[in-house]
């Protein structure tokens, strides 16, 4: 195996396996040592292709955010229309944030482990995502000409804060429910 190569899988099993412990345990508890173990690698390994912990997390947080933008360009694709598509889209995040590594990484500990600007930074994509899709609706005329970043940022911090709710139920999947139906009725309103 080349070296790229081996870097690129030495990398992939570091992610995958800070992935599991972080999802499990924790920013706070999971240790490099810990990762390194589970990745089959020494700890010098993982210094080698990051700085710390933070590093290291920092990247899982953005694979996390890769991951499920995936479900979120199908839900939009799959729609008749931009505001359909969008809906479908909001809907779909908050489905993903129904996953336990994802609540525990990106809503629970990212915060706190990254800091506020930092993780707005890395959700970037997302945003710039929502801010297309809400500009396609203007432009087909399903919503009413307004800012699209402006929306968009609305839009996204309630959806996060949702997910957070959603995250920190008793009943996960009746605060899903319950959130999803809020969002439509919500969305419903912006139509003309």
């Amino acid at each position: 195996m080349r070296q790229t190569e081996r870097t690129r899988a030495t990398t992939a099993a570091l992610l995958d396996a800070a992935r599991e412990l972080f999802a499990a345990h924790g920013y706070e508890t999971t240790s490099l040592a810990a990762v390194a173990a589970r990745a089959e690698v020494t700890k010098g390994a993982v210094y080698h292709h990051f700085d710390g912990k933070r590093q290291l997390f920092e990247a899982v947080f953005v694979t996390e955010v890769d991951r499920m933008a995936v479900p979120l360009v199908a839900a939009y694709r799959g729609a008749e229309d931009p505001w359909q598509g969008f809906a479908a889209a909001c809907r779909a995040f908050l489905t993903e944030c129904l996953d336990p590594g994802v609540q525990r990484i990106v809503l629970r500990d990212a915060p706190a482990a990254l800091g506020w600007e930092q993780v707005r930074r890395l959700e970037a994509p997302l945003l710039e995502m929502m801010e297309t899709a809400i500009a396609a609706a203007c432009d087909a005329g399903r919503i009413p000409p307004r800012p699209p970043a402006l929306l968009a940022r609305f839009l996204f911090g309630a959806l996060c804060e949702t997910a957070m709710v959603i995250a920190r139920a008793d009943d996960p999947g009746a605060a899903h429910r319950a959130a999803v139906a809020e969002v439509d009725r919500i969305l419903d309103g912006f139509r003309d």
